[in-house]
């Protein structure tokens, strides 16, 4: 299944590692490294047409990508949620 994240992107449920809010997980400096790290690797993709409140870890291949969104997690999760059987 596919878990829409706006932007006409799409992820595989499968693949995804987790879902996190920017205002809440940025405020660590690990998470900060890890984002600017993941863009100067070029493995961020924008689906955000205004600003971004939260991205999405997903492994695809066993390639890590980061997704940022204009959805926060919680309705991220709960689109999931609304897709499980």
């Amino acid at each position: 299944m596919y878990l829409s994240i706006g932007g006409d992107m799409a992820v595989r449920t499968g693949c995804i590692v987790g879902i996190f809010d920017l205002d809440n997980t940025t405020v660590s400096k690990h998470t900060r490294q890890f984002l600017r790290q993941a863009e100067e690797e070029g493995r961020v993709v924008s689906a955000a047409e205004d600003l971004p409140k939260a991205f999405i870890l997903v492994s695809e291949y066993g390639i890590p990508r980061v997704y940022l969104t204009q959805f926060s997690a919680a309705t991220l999760e709960k689109r999931l949620e609304a897709l499980e059987p």
